[in-house]
């Protein structure tokens, strides 16, 4: 009886607690609750738009007799006081003229300091004496699912427009129909609603820290932004070279339960299978296992890895070859052009004659290259004709192109020149360096094609 006395008074101490603190608050409370988080909202808002522009982008139409240009309108952010915008590389592609225009009404011309189709993120750049005001990028790590998260942008015309929600995923893939190499897992997913226009811009956390950039709009209530740690380590190479260097290993690969299987080797057109010892190059049904003494990780991750290796630096694979462990010692090349949304220049001169796809060495690019110094110059080999003079001297795709016939060589242009101007030539020396080292290599020129 006892025992059913003091659980009947348990059950009612219980029920009287849950009671009170499940009465409501006052009006009062829910007033100040509510007021409480407008003003959070407003005064983030507020501070973060004066870095938040607005973007005109013309782009010329590549058909001539059209004579046109089209343009589009699209959102950014600056995230540095000295004039560095980020925003969207689908927004910049082709672009010819980029005007920035800031929440003061003030506008600028903007010049391009490069691109990325891979992570769809480009950065440009204004000028004045004077600072900026700039937005600082947050650790997208530190994103928790559920958390608010604000968008700023430019959508469908209407400049500067806030959207609110939560942050309803994280890692999330999204694969465009391309042959581009992708991330995976490298999108913010949020129901914060954004549309045309508002590509490049923030999406922000409660602090007012951008944790992505604003980019896709799937539909059924979804938007995604790339992740800002991606932004920051992108951002920072393209101000650093203009471009992203990606590595690579030239084979089709998938997970397997013990590491990573080679299922096709993919060779180099005027490479045979000769060329490398069986200690320098994978085989079909290799496992790889380790990379460079470590467990090797997902096919994924093993890629993004790789894409960070300098060019012509050796890496060392474990693999298991016919159920043997085997190391092998594997050069990293450069990720062939289709992969990073490049088109090697086949209308030169150098491609007629040679059969040579070559780009200019840029200044500051040099470290990407294991083989190359700051003190550098020439061209770099992007493609090579099957069966052309340059094939049949098995000139390495990546090689870079000092000299030909003794006459230094600065960029395409100096290359073309020369060839233009010795339309005679029976044979040329081109002095290259690659990972084989620094040599001259003669090209016989027999049925050269006359100009006309």
């Amino acid at each position: 009886m006892i025992k059913k006395e003091v659980n009947y008074f348990i059950i009612l101490l219980c029920s009287a607690i849950i009671f009170s603190c499940a009465t409501p608050p006052s009006q009062t409370d829910d007033f100040d609750i509510v007021r409480s988080f407008e003003n959070t909202i407003s005064h983030i808002v507020k501070q973060s738009k004066p870095a938040i522009v607005s973007l005109t982008v013309e782009k010329t139409s590549p058909q001539p007799l059209k004579n046109h240009n089209s343009i589009s309108n699209a959102s950014g952010f600056i995230f540095k006081k000295d004039g560095f915008i980020l925003t969207n590389e689908h927004v910049v592609r082709k672009a010819s003229r980029i005007t920035v225009s800031l929440f003061d009404g003030t506008r600028y011309f903007a010049t391009l300091v490069g691109r990325d189709p891979n992570t769809d993120i480009a950065v440009i750049k204004i000028h004045r004496d004077e600072d900026f005001p700039s937005l600082s990028l947050g650790d997208s790590k530190n994103v928790r699912i559920g958390q608010l998260s604000i968008a700023i942008g430019d959508p469908i015309g209407f400049k500067q427009s806030v959207t609110v929600g939560i942050v309803s995923g994280k890692g999330r893939c999204h694969h465009s129909k391309s042959k581009l190499f992708q991330y995976h897992r490298n999108y913010i997913q949020t129901d914060a609603w954004i549309n045309p226009g508002s590509s490049g811009g923030p999406l922000l956390n409660i602090e007012g820290e951008v944790i992505g950039i604003n980019t896709l709009n799937p539909g059924e209530g979804a938007s995604l932004a790339i992740n800002s740690n991606l932004v920051k380590t992108i951002s920072d190479k393209l101000i650093a070279d203009g471009r992203i260097i990606r590595g690579y290993i030239n084979a089709e690969m998938q997970n397997v339960h013990k590491g990573i299987k080679v299922k096709n080797i993919i060779l180099p057109t005027n490479r045979k299978k000769v060329d490398l010892p069986s200690n320098q190059t994978l085989k079909r049904n290799d496992i790889i296992v380790e990379l460079d003494n470590q467990k090797v990780p997902s096919l994924n991750r093993f890629r993004l890895i790789i894409a960070d290796y300098p060019i012509g630096k050796q890496c060392n694979l474990k693999v298991l070859r016919k159920n043997q462990e085997v190391l092998l010692n594997i050069t990293i090349d450069e990720m062939p052009l289709e992969l990073v949304g490049r088109s090697a220049q086949i209308k030169s001169e150098s491609w007629k004659t040679l059969g040579l796809a070559v780009r200019n060495l840029e200044n500051g690019i040099q470290h990407r290259y294991n083989y190359l110094n700051e003190h550098d110059h020439g061209v770099i080999v992007e493609k090579i004709k099957r069966f052309s003079h340059a094939y049949r001297a098995m000139i390495p795709r990546n090689a870079l192109i000092t000299a030909i016939n003794e006459k230094q060589i600065l960029d395409t242009n100096t290359l073309d020149t020369y060839l233009i101007n010795n339309p005679d030539l029976t044979s040329i020396t081109l002095d290259i360096k690659s990972h084989n080292g620094t040599q001259k290599v003669t090209i016989p020129l027999k049925n050269r094609e006359p100009r006309t």
